[in-house]
């Protein structure tokens, strides 16, 4: 999933991401998402909805997510990324 990088775009900032079934990532909603480790992310997003993405190490998910479940989720090494400081 390494073609979903956005073209050109700089994060300002990044924070980890402990997975978790309902506490929500703590600096507010996502720009983008990047998986240090292989495996499966579960992404919540801020209408509830979910969507299971399959990555590999170093993938970057242009993603705007409220959370990331811990059930299902088997990637490693999250961090929440942020274009607005």
């Amino acid at each position: 999933m390494s073609s979903l990088a956005h073209d050109g775009a700089v994060y300002r900032r990044a924070e980890t991401i402990t997975k978790h079934d309902t506490t929500n990532i703590p600096g507010g909603r996502t720009d983008a998402i990047h998986v240090g480790g292989a495996g499966n992310v579960v992404v919540v997003f801020p209408n509830d909805s979910t969507c299971t993405f399959t990555c590999a190490a170093g993938d970057i998910l242009p993603v705007a997510a409220k959370r990331v479940n811990s059930t299902n989720t088997t990637a490693t090494l999250m961090s929440a990324l942020y274009a607005t400081g």
